[in-house]
């Protein structure tokens, strides 16, 4: 799992979108906006959040985007890998198997990040929201 400027800015976007209006459409333009990043590429990455399901998308003057799930099951680790992906951060050069000592260290390392990220929630973050 690799963490990029494209995961950095998606991250800020559902935040903005958590905090700001949870119910309500917000257009692409003024989420490029707020981040400082161009709505082209901006585009691109909300994209992959519909496809992952995060987030939904409305056409038309009075479109955008809005959360899709519930904010209490939006994890950290759901956004990394919608845009991202599901590739791990370590892969053994060597062909050892599963009885590569460094790669059972580094592969327990990613396990555990991806618990603690799984763990945390954007909501955790939207001022006066309290999980339940």
């Amino acid at each position: 799992m690799k963490y990029s400027q494209a995961t950095d800015y998606a991250l800020h976007a559902m935040l903005f979108l958590e905090a700001s209006a949870p119910d309500k459409p917000v257009g692409v333009q003024l989420l490029a906006e707020k981040l400082s990043v161009s709505q082209t590429y901006l585009s691109k990455l909300m994209t992959k959040l519909v496809k992952a399901g995060l987030i939904h998308s409305s056409p038309g003057a009075n479109g955008g985007y809005r959360v899709k799930r519930k904010q209490e099951e939006i994890s950290f680790l759901d956004i990394i890998r919608a845009i991202e992906g599901t590739a791990s951060l370590f892969e053994c050069s060597f062909d050892h198997g599963t009885e590569c000592q460094i790669q059972q260290v580094v592969m327990e390392a990613e396990r555990q990040l991806e618990h603690y990220l799984a763990s945390k929630k954007i909501a955790d973050l939207v001022p006066g929201h309290k999980t339940e």
